[in-house]
């Protein structure tokens, strides 16, 4: 009898052991919701990473096209690397002669990259201009050091007009701007050089800007500025705009020694109106 007894309560003990158990248990029920926010936070973090590694591949693109032609910098030894860029044209330009803002040059090349030019530069810092500016104030440009990058707004549009616009946007001494009726779909100038390319692609592109851009043995004005003048001389905000007409029988010829009355400047800041002379050949 006393082993039946034993048993029962070894049983009944057993039995609240377990329902202690099972209450503990479902006491203890699987967090989901916990899990759910967790499971979340790593997919936005997850699409937050990838949005910006793929938002980022043409920054990336553009960093390993410029590392494949940091090899064309000017050295001591070789002072112009550009010349040994496949379809890179070149002239001889004096710098210097300036013509009125409202005067216009007999370009020998389209677009120019030398001669006569305004009085005032235009802006040259990262600058993309979004409308053809006035080629007069762009050359000047060129003799301060900067590439300017023309491209055919028919033929350069869209993802290409995008990738073109990295190698310029916040880049020093860089300017970029459409230029209607081109012959080529993108061409690159710098003081006396000149290339033309048919796409984004070509790595002769970086090649010219590493070559050339403030190359000190290749333009003028070694040491001139880029940035902008402002209002009532050059507002990159509202740029003279681009004159498509070829020039008149009054335009200035390639050998013109500059105009009365044109500004004058010294190593690229522009002189105050009330400092300036009446001299026929400006120094910069």
């Amino acid at each position: 009898m006393a082993n039946g007894k034993q048993n029962k309560g070894a049983a009944k003990k057993k039995g609240s052991v377990a329902a202690a158990r099972g209450s503990v248990v479902a006491g203890k029920q699987t967090p989901w919701g916990t899990i759910a926010a967790v499971v979340g936070i790593v997919l936005l973090a997850v699409g937050v990473f990838g949005y910006y590694y793929v938002a980022s591949g043409d920054q990336r693109a553009q960093r390993e096209r410029e590392e494949a032609a940091a090899s064309f910098a000017p050295s001591a030894d070789n002072p112009d690397p550009s010349t040994k860029i496949d379809g890179v044209v070149t002239e001889e330009y004096v710098g210097g002669a300036h013509v009125l803002p409202d005067e216009r040059v007999a370009y020998d090349k389209t677009p120019p990259f030398g001669g006569p030019h305004d009085g005032y530069w235009a802006a040259c810092t990262g600058t993309v201009y979004p409308e053809a500016v006035r080629t007069e104030n762009m050359v000047h440009s060129l003799e301060h050091g900067a590439i300017w990058i023309a491209y055919d707004p028919d033929k350069v549009k869209g993802e290409q007009l995008d990738e073109l616009k990295l190698r310029v946007e916040g880049e020093p001494f860089m300017m970029m701007s459409p230029y209607p009726g081109l012959d080529s779909p993108i061409s690159l100038q710098s003081w006396g050089h000149q290339l033309k390319v048919d796409s984004v692609e070509d790595e002769r592109i970086d090649q010219f800007i590493a070559a050339l851009r403030r190359n000190p043995n290749t333009y003028p004005e070694v040491g001139a500025s880029c940035d902008a003048l402002g209002p009532g001389m050059f507002d990159p905000d509202n740029p003279p705009a681009f004159n498509a007409e070829p020039p008149g029988p009054d335009a200035k010829p390639m050998d013109y020694q500059g105009s009365d009355g044109a500004p004058e400047e010294e190593m690229g800041t522009q002189m105050p109106p009330q400092q300036q002379g009446s001299s026929t050949q400006s120094e910069g």
